[in-house]
């Protein structure tokens, strides 16, 4: 069954997360992703810790095959080659792919593509219908595109980490870097909507994505420019402003999430307590009421979540028709029948080694009702097909193969 970016050719200059993960994403829809990275620094993952390997899980590298589980997740499925793209034979080389590429990812500093000689202007030029897509911190433009980020500064800078947190406490990061993913998710789309678009003129273009515009035009939903005036605090932790009960409380075992977003909820959770009384009380029955008194709300709901389990809660609110969660960790994830009927949980293979017993990657997040779906084959070894690449689309033979190689513009 083809696959809906089957025929796509993804030139993939990223590092770390959120290229790699936008990439990563492109290839499980069937794009062909080729890594370009430089053969004497090689790439950004695989001599990252956590390393995996015949030994297990380590912070240090304890054996050469031991390779950065960041690596092995992030890169499967993709090709790899090594160009130095500071050479002027690497350049000349790479903008040989562009020329029959249909999209090329960086998430450079904004001005290395530029020194490199090989921004948008110029690749544009040997190819009208390639799509470029810059994934930065601040974007290509503005007073402070030429800040430097990572995932928390991009969300401080955003505003996320003024939000998350307890009223009273610091502000705080995400669990997960949500910058590098949630950014790597706005630039396939930017980059899948560009090619609708090419399909439509025959017009290639640059995609330009920002992770800070990114996370705020999410934030930004909330009226927190209101916060001040309605005398909230900006940190809320786990409660939404309008609804209540909405928090995570604790139960004899560990946590439940309880969300009543409305009042035939609000009825439902009375009757499971017990409390029929409060049910159309003139105060707590309304929703107002309920959001002004967080803190008398709270303290009813944990006297009564703490006598039950989790499961117990779950199973009564659940057919009560209240919206509710325990809150499960990594262990209980895994064994999720739903996440692994839904193929979420995928085990990892080493390029050499092959599946690593207890190593798991999600799965592809997508599911198509026409087409296929997923990752193919494991994480390659940094410059493995370099040779083979370079034959392939740009005819080069063996011997001027090796000259790059002896001068260092591909690996040996």
């Amino acid at each position: 069954m083809n696959r809906i970016l089957d025929g796509v050719r993804v030139l993939d200059l990223s590092r770390f997360l959120a290229g790699p993960h936008a990439t990563l994403l492109l290839a499980g829809m069937g794009a062909e992703v080729i890594r370009i990275d430089d053969p004497a620094a090689g790439d950004s993952l695989s001599n990252s810790p956590v390393f995996h390997g015949r030994e297990g899980p380590s912070i240090e590298r304890r054996r050469e095959d031991d390779l950065g589980i960041a690596f092995l997740k992030r890169c499967r499925g993709k090709r790899s080659i090594c160009l130095d793209l500071k050479s002027p034979e690497g350049r000349e080389l790479f903008l040989g792919l562009v020329e029959t590429a249909d999209v090329a990812v960086e998430n450079f500093s904004v001005g290395v593509m530029a020194r490199l000689g090989l921004d948008w202007p110029r690749l544009q030029s040997v190819n009208p219908r390639l799509v470029h897509c810059a994934l930065t911190g601040f974007g290509s433009s503005g007073p402070d595109k030429g800040r430097r980020g990572y995932d928390v500064t991009t969300q401080a800078m955003s505003g996320l980490m003024s939000i998350t947190g307890a009223p009273d406490g610091p502000p705080m990061k995400a669990g997960s870097p949500l910058a590098d993913t949630i950014g790597a998710g706005f630039a396939v789309s930017g980059i899948l909507g560009a090619l609708f678009h090419r399909e439509r003129t025959g017009v290639g273009q640059f995609v330009d994505v920002s992770m800070t515009d990114v996370l705020f035009s999410l934030l930004f939903d909330e009226p927190l420019d209101c916060y001040e005036a309605l005398g909230l605090s900006p940190r809320q932790g786990n409660r939404v402003m309008r609804f209540s009960p909405m928090n995570a409380y604790p139960t004899a075992d560990g946590w439940m999430v309880i969300c009543c977003g409305t009042e035939a909820m609000w009825r439902a959770i009375c009757a499971e307590m017990g409390r029929d009384d409060l049910a159309e009380h003139p105060d707590w029955g309304r929703m107002t009421w309920r959001v002004a008194n967080n803190e008398a709300v709270d303290e009813l709901m944990v006297a009564w979540t703490r006598a039950s389990t989790s499961a117990e809660l779950d199973r009564r609110l659940d057919a009560a028709g209240v919206v509710a969660s325990p809150v499960q960790d990594i262990e209980a994830l895994l064994q999720w029948p739903h996440l692994r009927a839904r193929g979420m949980i995928q085990p990892v293979a080493h390029p050499t080694l092959g599946p690593l017993p207890g190593l798991h990657a999600a799965g592809f997040p997508l599911k198509f009702s026409a087409t296929e779906a997923g990752y193919d084959g494991t994480a390659v070894p940094t410059g493995a097909e370099t040779r083979e690449i370079l034959a392939e689309r740009l005819g080069l033979d063996a011997e001027r193969l090796d000259e790059l190689a002896a001068a260092g513009v591909i690996n040996r």
